[in-house]
């Protein structure tokens, strides 16, 4: 707590007045960053009406917020391990999985549909913690912004390229 009190360039006890504790911290920052990031895949995808389209919107969006949201997003993957954080950490999975869920244009039940799009949300989540792990072990001067933007079209490219891939080979199972 004292480590998160001088980067926000507050005292400790101030900290302690807005949370109890290092894991209340935790879960508003796990609840503000699901609010913010389904917000962004909702108003990215909702800008298409093609699903390949929106499949990339939404890929775009969702790197974009990474990249701009480094501290917060990496600090939830390093979050230590805790039941009630780990429900919080699900929380996200679970409210991106069910913006994705209704986007999958297959002729497919609603559990095969909510199983894909649990696997489109691995698959994202896998990158990013990828790409953090990279940027973390990188020692030199940290990329500017146009750099970054580079990163996030990069990423959202290929992760997408291989979601639509996937996605459009869906059939009914069983």
């Amino acid at each position: 707590m004292e480590d998160i009190a001088t980067a926000a360039g507050v005292t400790k006890p101030l900290l302690y007045q807005h949370f109890a504790s290092k894991r209340a911290l935790y879960l508003e920052l796990i609840d503000d960053v699901t609010a913010r990031l389904v917000d962004e895949l909702a108003r990215a995808a909702g800008s298409e009406t093609v699903f390949r389209k929106q499949v990339h919107a939404g890929m775009l969006a969702y790197f974009r917020f990474t990249i701009e949201n480094q501290s917060a997003v990496g600090m939830l993957y390093d979050a230590p391990h805790d039941e009630e954080l780990a429900r919080g950490l699900r929380s996200i999975q679970d409210a991106i999985a069910d913006f994705v869920s209704p986007l999958i244009e297959a002729d497919i039940d609603e559990e095969h549909r909510r199983t894909l799009a649990i696997g489109v949300v691995g698959m994202t989540e896998g990158v990013t913690r990828h790409w953090l792990r990279q940027r973390q072990q990188r020692h030199g001067a940290a990329p500017g912004p146009d750099e970054l933007e580079k990163q996030a079209i990069v990423l959202a490219e290929q992760v997408s390229d291989l979601a639509w891939s996937g996605l459009r080979g869906v059939r009914r199972v069983g």
